[in-house]
């Protein structure tokens, strides 16, 4: 797969950046800017050819006869978004289970934009004490890949405005879709927001 990963980002005209240490064994992958279906196509290539395999959730809609087959090969895993099962909990269930795991998530959680992200992906990222992993892609560079392994500080306030300021200057395909305030501010009152 790294191979046919690096043909088509080179096809395209695309570059790679980032540096991702294989002793990071664990990890939550946020997958950002997510505006267009190429977003997948591109970032999943982008992570092949970094070497960082990885397992990403897709609705269950999707998994149907042949797609199913595909999607299973390339990492996905069926979520079904109707029923409001604790997800967090189960994923970060997962990583007790393997001693290598790396899941992808897009925060934004839909192609269409959004007021503020899901904060899953931190939760858990938190409850697994896994770190985060910046990916992005880069539509008027040109350049998909991985930021900084970011280890969370269990302030929320903190971390997030540090993942935000990380993706200030990542252009999403279509930027109308990307808002760049990708959350607000909470009190602290000792509890983590929803």
């Amino acid at each position: 797969m790294k191979a046919l990963s690096m043909f088509i980002l080179k096809l395209f005209g695309w570059k790679i950046e980032g540096d991702f240490s294989p002793q990071v064994k664990k990890c939550v992958v946020v997958a950002a800017p997510h505006t267009s279906n190429w977003d997948f196509v591109l970032g999943r290539a982008a992570l092949y050819v970094l070497g960082i395999n990885v397992k990403y959730l897709i609705k269950k809609s999707f998994f149907v006869f042949p797609l199913n087959l595909f999607f299973k090969f390339t990492g996905g895993i069926a979520v079904d978004r109707s029923k409001h099962n604790n997800l967090v909990d189960a994923l970060a269930n997962l990583f007790n289970h393997y001693d290598d795991l790396k899941i992808m998530i897009t925060p934004e959680g839909t192609r269409s934009r959004v007021e503020k992200w899901k904060t899953g992906f931190y939760h858990v990222a938190q409850k697994a004490k896994v770190p985060v992993v910046l990916g992005f892609l880069d539509y008027k560079n040109k350049i998909a890949g991985v930021g900084p392994t970011y280890y969370l500080t269990g302030d929320f306030n903190k971390d997030m405005e540090y993942i935000q300021a990380f993706y200030q200057n990542k252009n999403a395909k279509f930027p109308e879709k990307f808002n760049k305030q990708i959350f607000v501010a909470k009190e602290n009152t000792g509890n983590l927001p929803n």
